[in-house]
């Protein structure tokens, strides 16, 4: 890990936003994207889960990076996302979970994004102890962001889990 001040590198991945992001993207000097490479996300707050400022301001935060952004609101069932995300026709779906829920809503998302044949990436956002974080991975999940998740982490994950989906799809 380096030891200049101005770096700002994940302790976690030991990857630095700021250099380690993928160019296929067209990602500028801050992390945004750049002109032509506007992807579509779909954010969403699934159950009964009433916590809904941080998917507003992560929903900010793709959208200030060049995302085109899709909020479908809180209390929303597995299948009501799913439906969305193939309707939109988005690149990527990004859950908050506040609620400790998710080891049963996030399987039943991947369970029917699957069953009606659709391949979109996901990430998930919120209170994930990290034990469940790693089983979720195992599930299919491309990425788990927990509480005080930067802003660079945040575009970092889901350009990432863009781009590993189009290295497969």
């Amino acid at each position: 890990m380096t030891t200049d001040p101005r770096a700002n590198p994940d302790p976690r991945t030991d990857l630095d936003p700021r250099t380690d992001l993928d160019p296929r993207f067209n990602l500028d000097a801050q992390g945004g994207l750049g002109p032509g490479a506007r992807h579509r996300v779909l954010v969403a707050k699934v159950g009964l889960d009433g916590h809904d400022r941080g998917v507003k301001v992560v929903g900010r935060i793709l959208r200030d990076a060049g995302f085109e952004v899709i909020y479908t609101g809180l209390q929303q069932t597995p299948e009501m996302v799913v439906a969305a995300a193939r309707d939109e026709d988005v690149e990527l779906i990004g859950l908050s979970l506040h609620s400790g829920a998710h080891m049963t809503l996030v399987p039943r998302i991947l369970d029917t994004l699957r069953s009606q044949g659709l391949d979109i990436p996901v990430v998930i956002g919120g209170i994930i102890p990290v034990a469940d974080g790693a089983a979720l991975k195992d599930l299919g999940v491309a990425a788990v962001l927990t509480p005080g998740a930067s802003t660079d982490e945040i575009i970092l994950a889901v350009t990432r889990a863009i781009a590993d989906h189009a290295d497969i799809a």
